[in-house]
């Protein structure tokens, strides 16, 4: 990665595990950093790597260019951007929120902040956190397209594809996406494993045939594996968010008439997966759930 000189610290506010390896991926090409999270331990690794850590959202925020934010939900991020930061930042600051929202949301809350002086660029980003570290990500911006380059530093040193996809909304369509491929995708190995389960076949023997096969994926091996070795920690997609994410898919559809009864089965199993305390762990936790005939 191309080491960044510039003198203007950045502010990250929320290290889960997407937020910490794009933190951290910053911190190697060389931005300077100020950091904050809620959990404030999630920090650690990030003062150890020469980020200055704050006390609150606002503090890290004060006089950055730009802020940039990972947040696990639409109320977390109202919370931060509306309660802590908007009309504390300094004028013309640019925010790149790489959370999950639903469009509506994004487009609204690009508008409301743009009332106080500052910018927002919904970056939606694909990838796990291991490649959000080695800055592999591929990011879809949405919004202003001057404000997109703005952050143009920023998302060519945390991701190794960056496009711009149209105005605010579009991104977060793009991401949900994605996402509903994905759930959709593990639910269904679950249910495959689920059922060799229950017919007493062996699930390596299961989960080794569908690898090799050409249903495979790099995604769906990965899930293969922590179905395979029923290790689901630390989770590179947590269940929670996989409900989540899948919800708000189904709402966009029915703003648009539409409906998607096969997603919305499958966050119906990732709703089970977090009644049961399994929220925190990887989505290819739902193998592990089971559901008798009534």
């Amino acid at each position: 990665m191309t080491v960044v000189s510039s003198d203007n610290e950045l502010a990250f506010v929320g290290l889960g595990g997407m937020g910490a390896g794009m933190a951290l991926c910053l911190r190697g090409a060389g931005f300077p950093l100020v950091v904050h999270n809620r959990t404030a331990a999630k920090a650690a690794p990030l003062a150890e790597a020469g980020a200055r850590v704050a006390a609150s959202g606002a503090e890290a925020a004060h006089g950055a260019r730009i802020v940039i934010l990972s947040l696990s939900d639409q109320a977390a991020v109202e919370e931060v951007l509306f309660g802590e930061l908007a009309g504390r930042l300094r004028p013309g600051a640019l925010v790149v929120d790489t959370s999950t929202v639903s469009p509506a949301y994004s487009a609204d809350a690009t508008e409301r902040l743009a009332r106080t002086g500052a910018r927002r660029v919904e970056a939606c980003v694909l990838g796990n956190p291991a490649m959000a570290r080695a800055g592999k990500l591929r990011i879809f911006t949405a919004g202003r397209r001057e404000d997109a380059a703005g952050a143009h530093d920023v998302l060519e040193a945390l991701g190794q594809d960056v496009l711009h996809v149209g105005p605010a909304g579009s991104a977060c369509v793009l991401k949900l996406s994605f996402n509903l491929i994905l759930g959709n995708q593990i639910a269904a190995l679950a249910e495959a494993v689920l059922l060799a389960d229950s017919a007493g076949l062996d699930r390596d023997l299961l989960l080794t045939a569908v690898t090799k096969s050409g249903f495979s994926s790099p995604t769906l091996a990965f899930r293969a594996e922590l179905m395979r070795t029923r290790h689901y920690e630390p989770p590179a997609f947590r269940s929670a968010l996989m409900e989540k994410d899948l919800r708000l898919a189904v709402g966009e559809a029915a703003l648009h008439g539409l409906e998607l009864p096969v997603t919305a089965g499958a966050a119906d199993r990732f709703t089970e997966a977090v009644l049961a305390g399994d929220g925190d762990k990887d989505a290819a936790v739902v193998a592990e759930l089971r559901s008798t005939v009534r």
